[in-house]
């Protein structure tokens, strides 16, 4: 993968990256809160745009995957560009996936699936992730200035959400000292950006210096497996329509708080990135004084549905640091759902 961080990146830096990879008929697809911004790129793209599709939705519906692949597949297209959030990126990844086309991402925000080979795709009612090579874009373009415009609520949530595939990265199985420097680093430089654009949402510094943390973040992720954290924000999303970047901010401390006695060498690092002895209250804090939701209730869950998402969550074996239990899980939700302080570990 080719990586391009600079300001203005998204008008200058993307027809030489199609033209390296010699793609000439490239599919520009994107969210509709994002297709002014997504036919800025096609414009300078030139004859090399073979098409805007504005369609992506959040969690990538199966019909709306179908659709983007007949889009592609009817224009022609030799690769696409994906420009927006992690809905714009996810419907790009399912049309690499379905047709091999080659794939360039350029986010608009800090959710960091640009640097992962993790697909997701929802289907009656339920969220289903895999992993594929063939989904990781060939290039991906940051650009501060696209991000700029992003509020600050969802700039924060959005934040946090890498900074969980961070922290899953420091306690997954398949970890690796290297990897785990990408983690903690990619948690320092998310940390110390947010309250910096939250005061002045137009600093192109602290934009960069966020979406420098989203690549770290999502770089660790991509190398890694997924435990207990990532599951139940897929189950919350997938089942019951929750905001993505919403819930993992939610959900993270209540499942970190979860998982520390099983993990103490992860917990001792994200305290080293966040510059804290308690890792849970302070991404907790930071969240909530950035004005971030802090329930589960917040975001529109019902108490009746606290059983039905520990059913799902513990429905399959997955790896977590702390043996995943009904039990467990149950109470991490209802913590969650409540949105009181994490427990201290």
């Amino acid at each position: 993968m080719r990586v391009v961080l600079r300001p203005g990146a998204s008008v200058t830096a993307v027809p030489g990256e199609a033209e390296r990879l010699g793609l000439r008929r490239l599919l520009v697809v994107c969210g509709p809160r994002g297709a002014e911004t997504a036919r800025a790129v096609a414009t300078a793209l030139g004859d090399a745009c073979a098409g805007l599709h504005a369609e992506a939705r959040m969690h990538v519906p199966v019909e709306v995957a179908d659709r983007a692949v007949e889009v592609a597949r009817a224009a022609g297209a030799d690769g696409c560009v994906a420009v927006g959030g992690g809905s714009a990126i996810g419907l790009g990844k399912a049309i690499a996936l379905r047709t091999g086309l080659p794939l360039v991402a350029v986010p608009t925000t800090y959710a960091g699936s640009e640097m992962t080979p993790v697909w997701g795709l929802t289907e009656h009612g339920a969220k289903r992730t895999g992993r594929d090579p063939s989904v990781l874009p060939r290039s991906v373009v940051y650009d501060p200035e696209l991000t700029l415009s992003l509020p600050v609520a969802l700039s924060v949530t959005s934040g946090i959400n890498a900074v969980a595939h961070a922290a899953e990265a420091l306690y997954a199985p398949d970890a690796s000292p290297l990897l785990a420097l990408t983690a903690e680093e990619g948690v320092r430089a998310m940390a110390g950006a947010l309250p910096g654009l939250a005061a002045d949402p137009r600093d192109v510094d602290a934009r960069s210096g966020a979406l420098y943390g989203a690549w770290l973040c999502g770089a660790a992720l991509g190398a890694t497996t997924m435990g207990l954290h990532h599951k139940l924000c897929h189950v919350l999303g997938g089942t019951f329509g929750l905001p993505h970047a919403e819930t993992h901010t939610v959900v993270l401390p209540y499942v970190l708080a979860h998982n520390a006695p099983a993990a103490p060498a992860a917990l001792t690092a994200l305290g080293r990135a966040l510059d804290t002895d308690d890792a849970p209250y302070a991404l907790w804090e930071l969240s909530g004084r950035l004005g971030a939701p802090r329930s589960l209730a917040e975001l529109g869950l019902k108490e009746a549905d606290l059983a039905v998402a520990a059913d799902a969550a513990t429905g399959q074996a997955y790896p977590n640091p702390r043996e995943v239990t009904a039990e467990g899980v149950r109470a991490v939700l209802r913590a969650a759902y409540e949105g009181g302080r994490p427990p201290v570990t």
